[in-house]
């Protein structure tokens, strides 16, 4: 499998701080450091991304140079884009960092204005595409209007910018996972069959080796149970010679919450992801637990929680995901640990390692997996990235296959129960 080229713009190490002899400028109207600063980091052609930016009270503190505040993926076409300037553009794409003090927000009705401190700006330059690993800035800078005004220094702020190459795999399912599709890597203009995935909602027999783990429904696909829970889907990805490598099938049945019609957060719905035992052919292993349930709003989301599994056990759980995905238009479902909420410093290890998390280096971090589906009534061909990195074998990408293929089917799992009821009886009748 070739990999397609990607580059992780990283920025961290974030801090501000302001000699006393600025602080003590009213007019400066930087002097309310009460709470935490903010700043925006934009790149053009992505979201704006907000981070804190603690404030630094000693002038020899430096902050941490391992922290992460926000992370720009880039592949070959996001490059060129930002290179080449459009008819509203800047000559020259810039990152820009722009800092601001206290939080939007307001008191008792009346709003209250956030007053921006400072810009720092990059330059996108050619060297950005040359795939080497490169500190872009590290250190202090003076930043906003304040810059040494009257001879009295201003604000300053220390970051990190670094590129790093981060090359990626590409697949995609050929048509929607419930029609058993074939999935091809993607390289370029070229698709290769890489796997072929099945769909089953019938009852496993007892000959098959997933029965220990299966939870299903003696009468199949009855209709009277599906209006009640959804359960009794399995999911088995197999590599090109027709070998199950990795399987994904429901654990606990979706339902609808009491007093309502869809799925809850009190009581989700589980698939459990599992991989062959290496040692014992024909015995399989939980590598992982994906919980899915309906968020309602203005606008209905899927929210996706996924558990990595230790040492096989379902009861050691490492939360390593949580994702709201549009119910009606989609979304990505991602592992990335700089962009969770609730970062977990702890590295996802391939499927065929031992599940020693301690042995495991914590500065191994950033995107493992991402996975873009579409809402529900739409034809979902799943489009799944994996980090070359986490990948040392079919195997460990079939794995991923298997957790995408049940995020995609949990958007269906998920549907209000008596949309379906309405469905069901029209037919019937």
């Amino acid at each position: 499998m070739d990999p397609q080229a990607f580059i992780r713009l990283s920025i961290g190490s974030l801090g501000l701080r302001i000699p006393g002899t600025a602080l003590n400028a009213a007019k400066s109207g930087i002097h309310a450091l009460a709470s935490p600063c903010l700043c925006e980091i934009r790149l053009r052609g992505f979201p704006v991304q907000t981070s804190s930016v603690p404030y630094v009270s000693s002038p020899e503190t430096t902050p941490d140079s391992h922290s992460i505040a926000s992370s720009f993926y880039l592949e070959e076409s996001d490059l060129k884009a930002l290179l080449s300037p459009g008819c509203f553009y800047a000559p020259h794409a810039h990152l820009e960092i722009v800092v601001f003090t206290g939080r939007k927000g307001s008191h008792c009705g009346v709003g209250i204005k956030r007053q921006q401190i400072g810009t720092f700006k990059l330059e996108v330059g050619p060297d950005w595409g040359e795939g080497k690993p490169v500190i872009l800035f590290n250190g202090w800078t003076s930043i906003g209007k304040h810059k040494q005004e009257a001879g009295k220094p201003g604000a300053e702020l220390h970051l990190r910018v670094k590129l790093d190459p981060d090359p990626r795999y590409v697949f995609q399912f050929e048509d929607e996972t419930k029609l058993s599709p074939q999935i091809v890597q993607l390289q370029g203009t070229i698709r290769q069959p890489i796997f072929s995935c099945k769909f089953s909602r019938d009852r496993v027999s007892q000959a098959d080796p997933l029965s220990t783990y299966w939870s299903s429904s003696a009468d199949g696909l009855d209709q009277e149970i599906e209006r009640r829970e959804r359960k009794g889907w399995k999911v088995t990805i197999h590599d090109l010679s027709g070998s199950v490598v990795a399987a994904a099938f429901i654990k606990t049945p979706f339902v609808p919450s009491t007093g309502c019609d869809w799925v809850a957060k009190s009581n989700p719905g589980a698939w459990l992801i599992v991989r062959p035992d290496a040692c014992r052919p024909e015995s399989w292993l939980p590598w992982g637990k994906l919980e899915a349930w309906r968020e309602r709003g203005i606008r209905d989301s899927i929210c996706c929680r996924f558990h990595l599994l230790s040492d096989g056990q379902e009861g050691g759980e490492l939360l390593m995901s949580e994702i709201l995905i549009g119910a009606e238009k989609g979304g990505e479902f991602f592992i990335d640990t700089d962009r969770q909420v609730r970062a977990v410093a702890t590295p996802v290890p391939s499927p065929q390692s031992s599940g020693d998390f301690a042995a495991l280096s914590p500065a191994v971090g950033g995107f493992v997996m991402s996975c873009r589906v579409q809402g529900e009534g739409k034809c979902s061909k799943p489009l799944v990235q994996l980090a070359m990195r986490h990948v040392t074998c079919v195997e460990d990408a079939a794995i991923f296959m298997a957790l995408a293929a049940a995020v995609d089917l949990s958007i269906e799992a998920c549907k209000p129960f008596r949309r379906r009821m309405r469905r069901v009886n029209r037919h019937s009748w």
